[in-house]
């Protein structure tokens, strides 16, 4: 199990519920733009959020920000260990940086003497952009690894333990080999991910086949989807992908079948009804949607309830695989919401 680290309101690692990241994409300077962004993502079910800081006047505008959220905030230092220093003096709740951009030893010493003051704790992130020449005979994940532990080392040289740890690839096989080793070596918290993994739908797939390896491994502390474009995207992703992993239980799971010619109903209408009508809840519930009985409440049995159409416009209703009645085709979606109500009232009642 990875050492618990404490950031702002949160911990992470030790067993801790997994926490979703993402990161700002506005000028910094804009207050109003960020904030608002900042606002988005916490309405979306952001846990930490990372804020690029590369000047000092940018220091100054983030000085908006603190306190200002319940959720962390992170500073995204690159090269200016004294932006590091500045962004831990006001007051941000974690630095990410990457040591050997930072400089000479002196310098990280400054940062961590810095962090160390004020509580902050520290993200070594290795990217394979950023790969020292030194590493440059090795594979890519076994470098992104070296390097990793490198910094560690440095970090453990100044009396600096409060870390968490990421090696990010944009290659999926090159992401999970090195979390993997990374894992077997350490017990710092590890932040996972697949970097400029791209936009839309391939950038969700690449992610979720390098972050759902990982979790299903047992590997990853907290989580960022890194998509093109609205950040909030990424938030909504990673849930996904951890509700996919069996990380998350607390949501309305719709399983529903595929269709074939077998099915005499608007599945899909119904399903996406119930999709939109759920998407709030934050209690374990699971229904199945079936086209027909032939895969209907014998594929479906896990399910809490369900339903299978049927000819002549009526559906099977069934509960835990066992069928309690039967319906029309009409009545599914409404049948189905309070059916999913009753049982959150009942479990809250017990």
């Amino acid at each position: 199990m990875s050492a618990t680290v404490r950031i702002k309101n949160i911990q992470i690692g030790g067993g801790n519920r997994i926490a979703v990241q993402s990161m700002t994409n506005t000028d910094t300077l804009d207050t109003q733009a960020t904030a608002d962004q900042l606002k988005r993502l916490q309405l979306a079910g952001c846990d930490i959020a990372r804020i690029a800081v590369s000047s000092e006047a940018e220091v100054n505008a983030c000085a908006a920000y603190i306190g200002k959220f319940d959720m962390p905030l992170v500073a995204d230092i690159q090269f200016d260990y004294r932006l590091a220093v500045k962004c831990a003096e006001i007051g941000f709740d974690k630095i990410r940086f990457n040591p050997g951009n930072i400089g000479d030893e002196s310098k990280v010493k400054y940062t961590v003497d810095a962090c160390k003051a004020h509580g902050t704790p520290i993200r070594i992130g290795v990217n394979t952009g950023s790969l020292e020449k030194e590493f440059s005979g090795m594979s890519k994940s076994d470098a992104l690894v070296a390097s990793a532990l490198k910094h560690v080392r440095l970090l453990e040289k100044f009396g600096f333990y409060d870390i968490v740890i990421s090696v990010k690839s944009s290659d999926v096989k090159t992401t999970v080999d090195a979390y993997r080793q990374l894992a077997a070596k350490t017990d710092y918290a590890l932040h996972i991910g697949v970097t400029e993994s791209g936009a839309d739908e391939r950038g969700v797939v690449r992610s979720a086949i390098g972050i759902g390896a990982l979790l299903i491994d047992g590997i990853g502390d907290t989580v960022r989807v890194s998509l093109s474009g609205d950040p909030v995207k990424e938030v909504a992703a990673a849930r996904l992908i951890l509700q996919e992993a069996g990380l998350d239980k607390d949501y309305c799971e719709i399983i529903s079948c595929p269709t074939c010619s077998r099915c005499k109903y608007d599945l899909k209408s119904a399903v996406d009804e119930l999709k939109a009508a759920t998407k709030d809840i934050k209690k374990r519930v699971k229904i199945a949607v079936m086209g027909c009985v032939v895969n209907g409440p014998g594929e479906a049995s896990d399910a809490d309830f369900g339903v299978a159409g049927g000819a002549s416009g009526k559906a099977a209703l069934f509960e835990r695989g066992k069928v309690i009645g039967t319906i029309d085709v009409a009545d599914i979606v409404p049948t189905l919401l309070k059916m999913i109500n009753d049982k959150i009232a009942d479990d809250g009642n017990n």
